[in-house]
């Protein structure tokens, strides 16, 4: 338990914060700021209660592309500056920023070029595109350097992670080596004003001439994403044009927003960042409450992201600005202040991401006064232009703050981060957190000792798409893999030729855990959680991965790449198994192009031989292998038209699937649906049956008397009940559990060869099935939840083990209903089929079809 507290105790931050935006609004508009923050938005629930209804231009644009200008960023062979005259965007009148006084989008270009101009300091690259096609700026501040000198930094960036043992020692690294520094702004599109911050120091920086900057810039590279979401900055929306919470994507990097910055911490290996978000009041500075990353070298990390957060408090509490005048309460530090609900276990936030690349101070900083969603629409201009200027000086002073703490701290900062590279490489322990390993840090218990174990290597098959997705995944994330060149044996078992191998003796070991380990429950640990608990890429994508006691050295070779899967048998007709989101997404390429397929019993493709060459392209284009069979199929399969009344992460997993997916909600009904444009409907969320018009009702329930349904949780249950397409009554779990599990699937075209773990996101089953509903797949018995976490509900109901046994998927004639999350956030990739396969399944098979050759 926490005792050191400098404000108001709140033992649970978000039961806290709520309380106080209910009694705001009794409050005048000045005092109303003071008790202002909103609860920050937990477990996406904003985003998922609506359905998304995202351009399909969107997803190509992320699916299509890697989304950043990786050889630009990872570039050292140019000296800096590096200037570039920055094309200007056109003028938009509706970008919301121009509401609150703020930066629009269309004038930051025309900024960066001005900054540019002011001497030697500033640089500007393009490090990609955002899925709306807007340009990510990443800005560059330091002292000039030559080509050479740049790549004398390159080289010594290099020696911190790949040989740590030797930069320990190095003397030109202790004095010539800059400290890179990352403040990463605007994540959450409507959360604007650490742009305006970052842009304003910037000038600053470009124009000092005192020697304390010239000596920072001397030493530091200083690294600034000025927006991270322009879609979202323009539009005034926390998600990117695909819908999507880009804090919340760093483990899957489905977003080509969140790739950038991958790239841009991977490339620039930051030894202290900074995230800046709204609106927490007082100003909410991390490190954070337990439970904490149980594969981070937590000890390095937390005694200089307190020390950093001390720092900022006191810059700005500094400012001067009090709850009687301005509204703004006193800074807090979730770590010191609370004893739950805001915690740092899952890596799909930056700072927690960032710590897996030698970031040792990183922090999420919530800047006070709320001035998006409800604000945004009902205070008066001139006020929300009062709480923006306040807001951009808070996120200043946090942001200079930094700047002295770097300056004061750099040559630890960097001892610091080469020792976390230093323990990975060795396969050092991890040393728990106590008063007497990270001194200058009050209230450390035991509830803050998270470590772990991590394995000598895994290994990974060499076949199958799945596989080569997740290598290719690890790769990106700057893991190291090698292939088997032979064959080997460990332990009385042989491994293929072409088996991919992890060894964990690698500086990176802590994310390459994170990616591939089960995880953990802990459900026993705290009672709140702020988002996901459980997210093992290991056991959702589709992959086997296991463990191996040794390394076998010898036989190894490093990749850079998978070997490509993409295979045609050459003689007789094609079976294409339908396990993986690409094999889905080849078939219907085929489809498009009309060649005639049908669906196994086992739930596969069938390819007719006379399409090879076309299926030699999908191949090629899906990295999906085609095999010769002898079998048939049973039931045609044409092109699907999707309806889909589902989350933006759902949505964009149909696409990345290539569905023909046309978006629906309560709203689209109502002002008239052409149902004769589709063959399918899958509903989630967005779509209540009971708020539609007469005439939009009963063209629902016409569809569906002839059409299938494929329905997913409590709301698609409701809406097959309401329409007789399959009797099921669901049981609803707790609302804040989460979390991988185990599940056991039945033989039959939706469920042979799924994996044998799902991921739940408040849990549904169903019981009191009726007599033709099939049971797909049941939850484990025991206790099916592997990591995550999830406990009964209050009254003691809804628990792992109220679920254990009972069906999580079911079908019958007219529908397909799950209980698990198949498409959340487009991340258990290996469960996508399913409801691929449903659809399929669902969809009449009547239209003509052209045999291709």
């Amino acid at each position: 338990m926490r005792t050191t507290r400098t404000v108001p105790a709140r033992p649970v931050l978000f039961t806290a914060l709520a309380v106080t935006t209910a009694s705001s609004l009794l409050l005048t508009p000045h005092t109303a700021a003071a008790a202002d923050p909103g609860p920050p938005v937990h477990r996406e629930a904003a985003l998922d209660r609506q359905a998304a209804l995202t351009p399909a231009s969107a997803a190509q644009r992320s699916l299509g592309t890697a989304g950043t200008a990786a050889g630009v960023i990872a570039d050292d062979s140019r000296g800096y500056p590096r200037r570039q005259v920055l094309a200007p965007d056109p003028e938009n009148p509706a970008d919301k920023s121009l509401k609150l006084g703020l930066t629009p989008y269309h004038a930051i270009a025309p900024k960066l070029n001005a900054l540019q101009s002011l001497g030697d300091r500033v640089s500007v690259e393009v490090a990609g595109r955002s899925a709306g096609g807007h340009r990510l700026y990443l800005v560059t501040v330091t002292a000039p350097e030559s080509a050479r000198q740049s790549r004398a930094q390159a080289r010594m960036r290099e020696l911190i992670e790949r040989a740590p043992a030797l930069a320990a020692k190095s003397s030109e690294i202790r004095k010539t080596y800059k400290t890179p520094v990352f403040f990463n702004n605007n994540i959450h599109g409507n959360e604007w004003e650490g742009t305006d911050a970052s842009l304003e120091l910037i000038e600053k920086l470009a124009r000092a001439e005192d020697a304390r900057t010239r000596d920072l810039l001397a030493h530091s590279r200083l690294y600034f994403n000025v927006t991270a979401n322009p879609d979202g900055r323009i539009a005034g929306t926390r998600a990117n044009a695909n819908g999507f919470d880009m804090n919340r994507d760093f483990v899957t990097a489905s977003q080509p927003e969140v790739r950038a910055m991958r790239q841009i911490m991977i490339a620039k290996q930051p030894a202290v960042m900074l995230d800046l978000h709204g609106y927490v009041n007082g100003t909410l500075i991390e490190p954070t409450t337990p439970p904490h990353g149980e594969n981070y070298e937590y000890d390095l990390f937390l005694k200089n992201t307190y020390a950093n957060a001390l720092g900022m408090e006191s810059a700005v509490n500094g400012l001067g600005h009090t709850p009687a005048r301005d509204g703004v309460q006193p800074a807090q530090i979730p770590f010191r202040d609370q004893e739950e609900g805001w915690d740092d276990w899952p890596p799909i936030f930056t700072p927690q991401y960032a710590a897996y690349h030698g970031t040792v101070a990183a922090h999420t900083v919530e800047i006070p006064l709320r001035v998006n969603n409800a604000s945004y629409d009902s205070l008066s201009v001139p006020e929300l232009r009062r709480r923006s200027a306040i807001n951009v000086d808070v996120a200043g002073a946090a942001l200079r703050a930094t700047l002295d703490f770097v300056q004061a701290r750099r040559t630890s900062l960097l001892a610091d981060q080469i020792e976390v590279f230093r323990r990975g490489a060795a396969g050092a322990a991890q040393v728990p957190v106590s008063s007497r390993t990270v001194p200058g840090v009050p209230g450390i218990g035991p509830e803050d000792v998270y470590t772990t174990r991590f394995p000598r290597a895994y290994v990974i098959p060499p076949s199958g798409t799945a596989g080569a997705r997740l290598v290719d995944h690890l790769l990106a994330n700057d893991v190291r893999v090698a292939r088997a060149a032979h064959p080997f044996r460990l332990d009385g078992r042989t491994y293929p030729a072409g088996s991919y191998v992890i060894d964990m003796h690698q500086p990176k070991r802590g994310l390459a855990n994170a990616l591939l380990a089960d995880g953990r429950d802990i459900s026993d640990k705290v009672s709140v959680m702020y988002d996901i608990s459980g997210w093992s890429l290991g056991r959702l994508w589709g992959a086997t991965v296991t463990t191996l006691p040794r390394v076998p050295y010898g036989v190894l070779r490093p990749v850079r790449a998978a070997a490509p899967v993409a295979y045609v048998a050459p003689h007789g007709d094609l079976r294409l198994r339908l396990d993986d989101p690409n094999e889905v997404a080849a078939l219907n390429s085929l489809l498009e192009q009309g060649v005639r397929a049908r669906l196994a019993a086992d739930g596969s493709a069938i390819v007719p031989g006379s399409a090879r060459r076309r299926a030699a392209v999908a191949a090629r284009a899906h990295d999906v292998a085609f095999h010769a069979t002898k079998r048939t199929g049973t039931t045609p399969l044409r092109r699907t038209r999707v309806a889909a009344a589902v989350t933006a992460g759902e949505l964009f997993a149909l696409r990345e699937m290539n569905f023909d997916v046309e978006p629906v909600s309560t709203g689209i009904l109502n002002a008239g649906f052409d149902w004769s444009s589709v063959d399918v409907l899958v509903v989630s969320t967005g779509l209540d049956r009971d708020g539609l018009a007469t005439g939009a009702r009963t063209a629902l329930d016409s569809f569906l008397a002839g059409h299938g349904l494929v329905g997913r949780g409590a709301a698609g249950a409701a809406l097959a009940s309401a329409t007789g397409s399959l009797a099921a009554k669901p049981v609803e779990g707790n609302g804040d559990a989460n979390g991988v599990v185990r599940v056991r699937n039945s033989a039959g075209a939706l469920m042979t060869g799924a994996p044998d773990h799902g991921f739940v996101y408040a849990p549904v089953w169903f019981t009191d099935l009726g007599p033709d509903v099939r049971v797909e797949q049941t939850y484990a018995p025991g206790d099916p939840l592997v990591s995550g976490h999830w406990r009964p509900s209050p009254d003691g109901l809804g628990g792992p083990g109220d679920a254990a046994g009972q069906a999580s998927v079911v079908s019958g004639p007219k529908a397909v209903l799950f209980g698990t999350e198949p498409l959340f956030r487009d991340h258990p990739k290996g469960e996508f089929a399913q409801v691929g396969r449903a659809l399929f399944m669902m969809a009449p098979a009547s239209g003509p079809g052209e045999e291709s050759g």
